[in-house]
């Protein structure tokens, strides 16, 4: 099966070279891999330039945000598979992909593969602060506000092709949306990797800062009412206790 590898970005000089390496780097030689930039000001296109031999299509411009270079590259994507690969992380070793590809061979009605994701500290790469699992992951429990990792999930071009792209309506939560369409609008099969995928630096849009999570949840709650799904701020809150655990120390220990 071919895989199609998505990184959108807009100045990450200090982290793409990473996150390209570990696509590379993979054992699973079927890959087309799309880079889209924004229009980056640094040297974040010297250094995807320098990796041009490895990548199949190469786009910088303008654009509307983060979800629109996503839609740039699904329309660009050829493969069976594909997936995001955020330009500050990386994959956990070089077989991920060919896991990926295994399980959706071994499970062919799936449309989509999920499996976890650990947050590291940038200038600590082997430091894990929190673990994210999508252990006990289900569909019904996007109404609380859960939603399988997005870089460790990995989706079919026929099931993107039946939902659509990302809305532009959303400014953090236009995944946790897509997953609302996918497994609660169309139902979409799902498989479940028990393994670390993608290591992630810490800093991230949706995880930084009381505003940004105030807006993440508010905007959970409007992708839920746009696709006739209930919800209400207080459901989507009471995950917090939940989302605390991935902190603990003991759950550092997992497979990584």
């Amino acid at each position: 099966m071919k895989i199609s590898i998505i990184t959108v970005c807009r100045n990450s000089e200090l982290t793409i070279r990473d996150c390209i390496e570990s696509v590379i780097a993979q054992n699973h030689h079927d890959i087309e891999y799309i880079v889209v930039d924004g229009a980056s000001t640094d040297g974040t296109m010297r250094v995807i330039r320098e990796y041009s031999e490895y990548i199949s299509s190469m786009v910088s411009q303008p654009d509307k945000g983060i979800y629109d270079a996503m839609n740039k590259g699904l329309g660009i994507a050829t493969g069976d598979v594909i997936g995001f690969l955020n330009s500050d992380d990386f994959y956990q070793d070089n077989s991920v992909l060919s896991e990926v590809i295994d399980c959706f061979q071994r499970s062919p009605r799936s449309d989509l593969v999920i499996g976890d994701v650990v947050f590291v500290q940038p200038d600590n790469l082997e430091r894990v602060v929190r673990y994210y699992s999508s252990a006990g992951f289900k569909p019904w429990k996007l109404r609380f506000g859960f939603m399988p990792p997005h870089p460790a999930t990995f989706i079919t071009r026929e099931a993107y092709q039946r939902v659509g792209c990302y809305s532009l309506g959303y400014q953090i939560s236009a995944d946790y949306e897509m997953f609302v369409r996918l497994l609660l609008l169309h139902n979409s099969a799902v498989t479940r990797i028990d393994n670390v995928l993608v290591k992630m630096r810490v800093g991230g849009v949706s995880t930084s800062g009381l505003r940004n999570s105030i807006r993440l949840n508010m905007e959970i709650v409007r992708a839920c009412r746009e696709n006739g799904v209930y919800t209400n701020l207080i459901f989507i809150l009471s995950k917090i206790p939940f989302k605390l655990l991935e902190l603990l120390p003991g759950l550092r220990t997992k497979k990584q």
